[in-house]
């Protein structure tokens, strides 16, 4: 039988999408009357539309396709796992050779002290896994009634009821009826908007120390963990200053609560070492993995679970009432372990970290000199250009996110992919971007710029 679908017309299959399909994070009264882009294939760097239009992917996707697209080796291995072994689950005790092999690989690739994997489906299901942990491992310990995990402003770790519960995004929170209880928010540590007359030094430290306050006012006994990811990235690529995770270890130790990486975004080479953790000091009790774990190819995500927890729940716990039935599908953890074979065969993280990553961080700092650039800030191959009315103060644009919106769209139409958060472009390409193409990205990026700076009439 043939498929309908493909043999439709752009216009008709356009159709087709608006009438069935509701994308995610999407105004949809908008995009039913702007269309969807089809995007048809990809390689390296490059995506193609259904017009042929040649478009560089400056997001990696949704900050995931490390490895770049169109890597054979990755289809290959998962075609051979699902003629061997398309499924079984891990539950029952049982378990299959990828999961056992990728959960004894992240063992290894991890900091030291996180020896123990759970295997979910997405990074919200991981942080979601990592409350029922979090919260079961105190009540193993005789103090159910810390409960309470903190979070920042800004923060993104899902969109399920937990994962937006734990995330610090205020639009998220104002449709849902957001967040759930037993979940604070600190502010995080944006120096361009609240640093004032401090240096970045002096800032950090007083960003971090808010976490100690609010701890304070809770009563330490009530709180469980606090959780970070090392540099925001959907809240805009938050960068902390050198002194912030530090105070923010030094809090946790001193009050016994536990310290959770989200590391969805930074990990698996972003930043030029393999883990977001290693870059900024942070040694977390329990660490999340997604999206670059797989390079996006098939959903797959991990929880990293340290030892202070993992033994509590191994010895003392009975059944974990937990899981999904996808956790550590054959095939997705075949194409995962294959990802990580290729980043480390080629070198990818050391790229970032020696090469392309000061490349790309050095040309986007020459944008600092447009009008419209109130700071370019980054590392590795993650960065944010934040755009103000007046870079004196700075003064930000209201309504917030107008500006960045319209920038957007600007790149869209000239075939690069940045993303607006409020006023601010992100950029976080695949590893594996040439020289030239970081060029062209920049040089996009100014005329992008230009044409935005014409539309507001600055």
């Amino acid at each position: 039988m043939t498929n309908k679908l493909n043999v439709l017309s752009d216009s008709a299959l356009m159709a087709a999408d608006t009438a069935h399909h509701l994308h995610p994070f999407t105004d949809y009264k908008a995009l039913a009357a702007e269309g969807s882009r089809v995007i048809v294939r990809a390689e390296g760097c490059t995506l193609w539309d259904s017009q042929g239009n040649a478009i560089l992917d400056g997001m990696a996707g949704l900050w995931c396709v490390n490895i770049g697209y169109g890597r054979e080796e990755l289809a290959d291995v998962a075609a051979r796992q699902m003629r061997e072994l398309p499924y079984y689950n891990t539950f029952f005790k049982t378990t299959t050779r990828p999961a056992t092999e990728l959960a004894t690989r992240l063992a290894e690739l991890t900091p030291p002290g996180l020896e123990h994997v759970f295997f979910a489906n997405s990074g919200s299901e991981a942080n979601d896994t990592i409350v029922r942990m979090v919260r079961r491992y105190w009540q193993l310990h005789g103090q159910p009634e810390r409960n309470v995990i903190i979070s920042r402003e800004y923060a993104y770790h899902g969109s399920t009821l937990v994962g937006a519960s734990l995330g610090g995004m205020s639009a998220m929170h104002s449709q849902t009826g957001l967040p759930l209880p037993g979940f604070e928010h600190i502010r995080p540590p944006y120096y361009l908007r609240d640093g004032g007359n401090m240096t970045p030094q002096e800032f950090g430290v007083a960003a971090a120390q808010a976490l100690e306050e609010r701890i304070l006012a809770l009563g330490p006994e009530r709180v469980a963990a606090f959780i970070a990811e090392p540099i925001q990235g959907a809240g805009g690529v938050i960068v902390p200053p050198d002194s912030y995770f530090p105070e923010i270890q030094r809090i946790c130790r001193e009050y016994g609560i536990l310290l959770i990486a989200d590391e969805v975004i930074c990990g698996f080479g972003r930043t030029g070492n393999w883990f977001g953790s290693e870059t900024f000091g942070i040694e977390p009790d329990l660490m999340t993995l997604a999206k670059g774990l797989s390079s996006g190819y098939l959903p797959i995500s991990a929880v990293m679970v340290g030892d202070r927890v993992a033994r509590t729940l191994i010895d003392e716990g009975g059944e974990f009432f937990h899981g999904f039935t996808y956790s550590g599908h054959p095939v997705a953890c075949a194409v995962a372990l294959e990802n990580l074979r290729i980043m480390q065969d080629e070198g990818l993280v050391e790229r970032v970290r020696d090469d392309i990553g000061p490349y790309f961080q050095d040309r986007l700092r020459e944008l600092a000199d447009h009008p419209l650039v109130g700071e370019v800030r980054g590392v590795g191959l993650i960065a944010g250009v934040e755009l103000v009315r007046d870079k004196d103060g700075p003064v930000f644009f209201q309504p917030e996110g107008r500006v960045g919106t319209i920038c957007r769209d600007h790149c869209f139409r000239n075939n690069v992919i940045m993303r607006a958060v409020r006023d601010g472009m992100v950029i976080s390409p695949p590893l594996v971007i040439s020289h030239a193409e970081v060029d062209r990205l920049v040089e996009t990026a100014r005329r992008c710029f230009d044409l935005t700076q014409a539309d507001i009439g600055l």
